[in-house]
């Protein structure tokens, strides 16, 4: 399994040269099989516009999982040029949200294009999604495991505000990752190192993976005031690296005020604060990372 990371930011995309290093596209990730092409991405943030350049010219030909519908992972959608050509074949699952008040959760797949509509499409947007080019379906899914692209996805909510959000977990059948980019889970408690819970689909999520992303925007410091955002604690993915036994962590979603130099320190004190056989790092957009 070949892990690209195109996208790195958390809620908004930004520039600047204090910012090149990292990168300031939001989240998304392409994921491929051995030495081929990307064909499942998670998120489309701005980031989404890099798996274009992965594809050497091949219309993207996959499917796109959102975890969530917020702007920063969604907003590359109508400029995914791999995607919006007539030869690009795109199926685009989005978490099931709830119908209403005291509805049980149940997007029907009609409702799916709707939502994202409501962001991209006029007056917001001069199209909506379904006049992207080429073959493009839109279905939602809820808690469980689906087959997407020769790879296994298991879905569990996780708490994040604004709306139902999925952490993910992927694998081929030989190698694992998880993907918790929006986390909030000291909204469930402090947990043991007072970052957040240990929750069960946390624990689910990450349980052996070889690589875990996940949301980083703040640091523990920081937390007590921006925690009620919706994002966890850098601190908190080695905590639930070492109970889950994961063996990397990729810290991702950085904050989007944390330049370069912040989010390298930051990576040099967790990394040398890391449980013993658990390696960290920051991600860089443009890296790979190859498991198994």
């Amino acid at each position: 399994m070949r892990v690209h990371v195109c996208g790195v930011r958390g809620s908004t995309p930004l520039c600047g040269s204090e910012f090149l290093g990292i990168g300031g596209h939001t989240s998304c990730i392409a994921i491929a099989h051995d030495e081929g092409v990307p064909v499942l991405v998670l998120d489309a943030g701005t980031g989404v516009r890099r798996v274009s350049a992965l594809l050497d010219g091949a219309p993207f030909r996959g499917t796109i999982v959102l975890g969530h519908l917020h702007w920063d992972h969604t907003q590359g959608l109508p400029f995914f040029k791999a995607g919006d050509r007539d030869d690009a074949r795109v199926r685009l699952l989005l978490p099931e949200q709830d119908a209403g008040p005291g509805a049980t959760h149940g997007t029907r797949p009609q409702d799916s294009e709707a939502l994202l509509a409501r962001a991209m499409g006029p007056p917001h947007f001069p199209i909506t999604p379904s006049e992207l080019r080429g073959d493009w379906t839109f279905e939602s899914y809820g808690e469980g495991s689906f087959a997407a692209e020769g790879f296994t996805v298991t879905a569990r909510e996780i708490p994040h505000k604004g709306g139902r959000t999925m952490g993910l977990r992927i694998t081929d059948g030989r190698s694992t990752m998880a993907y918790l980019s929006d986390h909030a889970p000291q909204d469930l408690g402090l947990g043991p190192r007072g970052v957040g819970a240990h929750h069960a689909a946390a624990m689910a999520l990450a349980d052996g993976v070889d690589l875990l992303v996940h949301d980083a925007q703040y640091t523990a410091d920081e937390l007590p005031a921006r925690g009620p955002f919706g994002h966890a604690a850098a601190e908190y993915a080695l905590g639930l690296a070492e109970v889950a036994g994961a063996h990397q962590v990729l810290l991702f979603h950085h904050d989007p005020s944390r330049t370069d130099a912040e989010v390298e320190a930051l990576e040099r004190r967790l990394a040398a604060a890391a449980p013993v056989g658990v390696s960290v790092s920051a991600a860089r957009e443009g890296c790979e990372i190859r498991l198994g």
